[in-house]
């Protein structure tokens, strides 16, 4: 299951699919154009705004959006986007982050 920030949207999952599916690369006007997203090219030029500030598309210029590792982990299920933080195995998302214990050689 994707772990979705709560600063995230209906659309954002959408948005990050359509660009991963199109060479890692897209613009909010190409995304209007496809039909995908039924919201105005400004909403989706927002969304994709807030989620190049959350680490999941980066912006290259002229209103351009690549999708980063954390985007394509999010997608695959292997990012927190709430928390920022790569999942692994051992991942509990009730727990909070706290540094491992220290291991004690008791003789």
């Amino acid at each position: 299951m994707r772990r979705s920030g709560s600063w995230q949207s209906v659309w954002d999952d959408r948005i990050l699919e359509w660009i991963r599916e199109n060479d890692g690369a897209g613009t909010p006007k190409k995304l209007k154009e496809s039909g995908l997203i039924r919201v105005s090219q400004a909403h989706i030029s927002r969304r994709c705004g807030t989620l190049a500030e959350n680490g999941l598309l980066r912006e290259i210029g002229n209103g351009a959006y690549v999708i980063t590792e954390e985007g394509k982990a999010y997608l695959d299920e292997e990012y927190d986007a709430e928390k920022g933080v790569y999942i692994d195995s051992d991942y509990d998302p009730a727990e909070p982050s706290s540094p491992a214990e220290p291991e004690t050689n008791d003789v």
